[in-house]
């Protein structure tokens, strides 16, 4: 089911707050006594492993090969396998793998920053804005124009140039999405080197400088400047356009709240978000990220367990009458698709949103 409203409209509340509340109190203890907050170590501890296990053979691949264009096919492996690590330092991140907050966030930091190359700091401070107010206008930083107007009036501020781009933005977010990979490496950078308090910045900074040195330097080294050229280009496509991939279908599309929005906790969390339907095999494919709706709502909870408090939840959004969003991938994709080609539509404005106090509780 898509319940995907236009960029004009907003979601309606219903319920009265104490009612919803009251719903979602429910909801956690439910969650509770069914044990799915519990630790999952051994599927972490699996999983760590088999990642470390691709990664060390990709890198034998690409000594093996030495001089040939299927050094390709090895940096692509290794933008999965980078951005399967991603997968598993945002789940530390959350809490979800150890009962220790400090050893959660170290391991988060090592593979995040020390593997992947992307600053554990810069992250965590977005990443905890994006959780509290998703899809919300000037709070929500997933949401923030850059290339992509996300909402109509950012897309009204365009001029020149940008008008005609944001038009067609819809059809350019997938090839935009291959420099995700590099956007976020100097992302990163720029967050560790900028003024003002930087939690772990002497740590990060050596840790990311030299992960973004020494694999493109043993990639030149081993490999002829164009092939290297190439094999490094392939490595940060593959992976930025996998982590876009992934995170993408979550909350594009889905309703935009105003800044000045009261949504409860329980409406602001479903109503913004949209799983992806393919089970198991969507799970490892995503990191879980497919069951967002489930996630926003617990999001120390292990991987393992989204599958079963889907149940829980879709159950409790029909009680209160709060539509729950599941589609396929690929239609996830059409709809993101068609929702940024519609919002392109306000480039050059002016435009007057309708609902920005709809979007209010009522």
């Amino acid at each position: 089911m898509d319940t995907t409203p236009s960029p004009a409209e907003g979601p309606r509340f219903r319920r009265s707050p104490n009612q919803v509340v009251n719903s979602y109190v429910i909801l956690l203890k439910q969650v509770r006594e069914a044990g799915l907050l519990r630790r999952r170590r051994r599927f972490y501890i699996v999983l760590f492993t088999i990642l470390m296990a691709a990664w060390a053979g990709t890198w034998t691949g690409f000594i093996l090969l030495q001089d040939t264009w299927f050094q390709l096919l090895v940096a692509a492996g290794m933008g999965v396998v980078l951005t399967q690590f991603s997968f598993l330092a945002h789940e530390a991140a959350h809490r979800q793998i150890f009962a220790s907050q400090r050893i959660n966030e170290w391991s988060a930091r090592l593979i995040g920053t020390g593997l992947v190359g992307i600053s554990y700091a810069m992250w965590a401070q977005k990443h905890t804005r994006h959780h509290n107010y998703p899809n919300v206008i000037d709070k929500d930083p997933d949401i923030h124009t850059g290339a992509i107007a996300f909402h109509p009036q950012a897309a009204a501020s365009r001029r020149g140039f940008m008008v005609t781009v944001t038009r067609k933005q819809g059809w350019l977010l997938l090839p935009l999405l291959f420099f995700l990979g590099l956007s976020l490496h100097v992302d990163s950078l720029k967050y560790l080197f900028r003024r003002g308090k930087v939690d772990h910045r002497w740590v990060e900074i050596p840790i990311v400088v030299l992960r973004l040195l020494v694999v493109p330097a043993l990639v030149f080294w081993l490999l002829p400047l164009g092939m290297a050229f190439a094999f490094l280009g392939v490595q940060v496509g593959v992976f930025g356009f996998y982590m876009g991939a992934s995170f993408a279908p979550n909350h594009k599309g889905m309703p935009i709240l105003a800044a000045s929005s009261r949504a409860d906790f329980l409406h602001r969390q479903v109503l913004t978000g949209r799983n992806i339907s393919g089970g198991r095999f969507m799970d490892a494919l995503m990191g879980g990220l497919n069951r967002q709706i489930e996630h926003h709502l617990f999001p120390d909870m292990p991987r393992p367990y989204l599958h079963r408090a889907a149940a829980l939840v879709r159950s409790c959004c029909q009680e209160q009458g709060i539509p729950y969003t599941e589609t396929s991938l690929v239609t996830s994709y059409a709809v993101v698709i068609r929702y940024l080609n519609t919002v392109g539509l306000f480039a050059g404005g002016p435009f007057e949103c309708p609902v920005v106090e709809s979007n209010r509780p009522r």
